[in-house]
C-alpha cells in the first residue's frame, strides 16, 4: 500500500510524495522547491529514501541539491546535464527496484514536451511529469509534435484504471479548451462542473485515471470525428491522420492559453 501525497509548490506545481504505508520512508517527485517538502517531512516525521525526476525544467529540478545536501539521498532521472546530482541516469526499462520499500517500476522514455523525458509507473500509479497533464498535453519545450504524440500513445495503453499524477493543476484551464474541441461531449461538461466544485474547496484535481482522460482529453482523442472536424473547421483543411488532428490541436491550445 501506498500513500501519495501532492506538496503545491511554485505558482501551480505539484510535487509529489510516494508514502510507504507502515514506513516512514517516502520518495520525493519532482522537487521544484525545497522547503515545502523540508516541511511536510518535518511536519509528518518522514525519512526521504530517494528523488524521482521527470524532466529538466527548473520547475521540477530547483529543490533537488538542497534536497541531496540536506538528506544525501540519490537521485534518479533522465540522462540530462541540467538536472543537479543525478547519481542514477535513466531510459525505459521494467521493473527497476528503486529502494525495498517500494514495489518495482516501469520507466518509459516519453519526450515530447521535452527532448528527455521520463515517466514512473507501478501500482497502479503513473507519474508522468509534464507530458499528459489532466484535460490536456505538456507544450512543445524542446521535443517535437511527433515525439509527444508518440509518448501519448504509449501512455493510452496502460490500463483504463490507472491514476494520473502529472507535475501541475491546469485542470480547469485544459477543461475549457477541451470544450471549446467538443463542445456537446456530455463527460466534459460533467467534468468541469465536477472540477470547479473541488477548486472552490481549495482542493487538488490530481489524480486522474486513464479512463476520465480517455473521455474527456482532447490530445488522447485525436482519432474521434467530433475532434477531427473541430481541428479541421480551425485550420480550414482536410486533415489526413491523428498525428496531423494532434498537431494542430497543439498549436490551437498554444493560443488559447499560453501559459500552459
Amino acid at each position: 500500500m501506498l500513500n501519495i501525497q501532492a506538496i503545491p509548490a511554485l505558482r501551480d506545481n505539484y510535487i509529489w510524495l510516494i508514502h510507504a504505508v507502515d514506513s516512514a520512508e517516502v520518495l520525493i517527485v519532482d522537487p521544484g522547491e525545497a522547503q515545502p517538502v523540508i516541511d511536510a517531512l518535518t511536519e509528518q516525521q518522514l525519512n526521504p529514501v530517494a528523488i524521482l525526476n521527470t524532466h529538466y525544467h527548473y520547475d521540477h529540478i530547483d529543490g533537488i541539491a538542497e534536497l541531496v545536501d540536506r538528506y544525501q539521498l540519490p537521485v534518479f532521472g533522465p540522462n540530462n546535464a541540467f538536472i543537479p546530482k543525478l547519481t542514477a541516469p535513466l531510459s525505459a526499462a521494467s521493473k527497476l527496484a528503486i529502494h525495498p520499500s517500494f514495489p518495482k517500476m516501469d520507466i518509459f522514455d516519453i519526450p515530447g514536451h521535452t527532448a528527455v523525458h521520463l515517466a514512473y509507473h507501478f501500482d497502479d500509479k503513473l507519474f508522468c511529469g509534464d507530458t499528459l497533464f489532466a484535460a490536456g498535453c505538456g507544450k512543445l519545450l524542446g521535443g517535437t509534435a511527433e515525439q509527444l504524440f508518440n509518448s501519448l500513445q504509449q501512455l493510452i495503453n496502460l490500463p483504463v484504471a490507472t491514476k494520473i499524477y502529472c507535475g501541475h493543476e491546469y485542470t480547469q484551464d485544459n477543461l475549457q479548451f477541451a470544450k471549446a474541441v467538443e463542445p456537446n461531449n456530455k463527460a466534459i461538461l460533467q467534468r468541469i462542473d465536477d472540477v470547479d466544485i473541488l477548486r472552490e474547496q481549495g482542493k487538488v484535481t490530481l489524480p486522474t485515471t486513464l479512463a476520465l482522460e480517455l473521455a474527456t482529453n482532447p490530445f488522447l482523442r485525436c482519432d474521434k470525428a467530433d475532434v477531427i472536424n473541430a481541428a479541421e473547421q480551425f485550420i480550414g483543411a482536410q486533415l489526413d491522420s491523428p498525428l496531423a488532428v494532434f498537431k494542430v490541436l497543439r498549436a490551437w491550445k498554444d493560443r488559447f492559453f499560453v501559459p500552459v
